[in-house]
């Protein structure tokens, strides 16, 4: 890695207790940790994406979406904010042209597509779709609304992926290029009671990685979109539980390493972090190993730029820690003292400039 290359972390938190926004720290790759620069205020950012140049970071906050401008330095500068016609968002992705934002809404099972402008300012609503329906399982206390978790486009841009853990499915929406306008194309049907979660592109767009809130597994799926209509093929079910026993535990965080190599996947209730390889022809997942986060609802996490530090934010117990990642070894090694910080909700590591 050059030596010139910097890069910043912005962590968004819940703002109900000490915290204001959105804290942003400067990384040191090679001490595999984070010092806190500032922190910008945002009200509850539980999600953050940047704009598809790269320019602009758009945060969920109560408002709606938070839009701000990323500075030379990785500072942040805020821009405007917008409504979003409806109850606060989760999740939030852009399409490759830089034209539409999409936000996901857990709370009234809603897609919204926001119209983008070239200077990274967000403009209209351009469609707002409820998901409908009940879910069919029968998991007890479970809240079977529509609750969309996760709203991505496939890696040719030609749908877009939302994700339903109320009702266990991920929707498949054409998005009208010109008018932004929703239309359903087809529905991806996962595991009863599983409680889909997130979904994630292989770095090549050849697979799709789905983990279940409810059942604590990732299932891997072969992606084409080459024909009239997209596929998704089940080709993997892994576990993501140290214990396979373990009751009452929650899928969380999942993320790709930047090259591609491995998927790092949280689980709350039993708090553990695992690392899995992806073998790069079949896409299959190994787990390599999955350990204990020594803190409470590890609700996202990442890896630093080298890939050899992982970084958990625990958002019960109000910290961010640190591990070593041993591949060979297949071991997580605890580094240096937790960055104590109020529930923090998401994180996204940035490269300055």
């Amino acid at each position: 890695m050059a030596d010139q290359e910097k890069y910043v972390a912005y962590v968004g938190t819940y703002t109900h207790g000490s915290s204001i926004g959105i804290h942003i720290y400067d990384i040191d790759v090679e001490a595999g940790h984070m010092t806190e620069r500032e922190v910008i205020p945002v009200n509850n950012a539980s999600h953050m994406t940047k704009s598809y140049n790269g320019r602009y970071l758009y945060s969920i906050a109560d408002e709606g979406v938070e839009v701000l401008k990323i500075l030379p330095d990785g500072g942040l500068s805020p821009i405007n904010q917008v409504g979003i016609d409806g109850m606060r968002g989760c999740y939030l992705s852009t399409d490759q042209s830089g034209r539409f934002l999409f936000v996901g809404g857990y709370h009234d099972g809603k897609v919204t597509v926001v119209h983008t402008h070239k200077t990274g300012r967000l403009g209209s609503v351009m469609d707002g779709v409820f998901h409908k329906g009940l879910g069919l399982g029968g998991v007890a206390g479970r809240n079977f609304l529509p609750h969309v978790t996760c709203v991505t486009p496939t890696p040719d841009d030609k749908y877009l992926c939302a994700v339903d853990n109320g009702v266990d499915q991920v929707k498949l929406y054409k998005v009208n290029e010109k008018t932004g306008k929703l239309k359903l194309y087809d529905i991806l049907r996962c595991k009863l009671d599983s409680g889909p979660r997130l979904l994630v592109f292989s770095k090549d767009g050849r697979y799709a990685y789905i983990n279940s809130e409810l059942t604590n597994e990732i299932t891997v799926y072969r992606y084409d979109g080459t024909g009239k209509a997209p596929e998704f093929e089940p080709i993997q079910t892994i576990s993501c539980l140290r214990d396979k026993e373990s009751r009452g535990s929650a899928g969380c965080g999942m993320k790709i390493a930047p090259s591609g190599r491995y998927l790092y996947a949280s689980t709350a209730g039993e708090n553990t972090a695992a690392v899995f390889s992806i073998d790069q022809e079949s896409g299959l997942l190994e787990m390599l190993c999955c350990l204990p986060i020594s803190g409470e609802y590890p609700k996202d996490l990442d890896v630093l730029p080298g890939e050899k530090t992982l970084v958990v934010l625990n958002h019960e117990t109000n910290e961010i820690r640190f591990f070593t990642i041993d591949y060979e070894k297949k071991l997580l090694v605890m580094k240096g003292r937790p960055i104590k910080i109020d529930t923090p909700n998401c994180i996204l590591i940035s490269k300055v400039g």
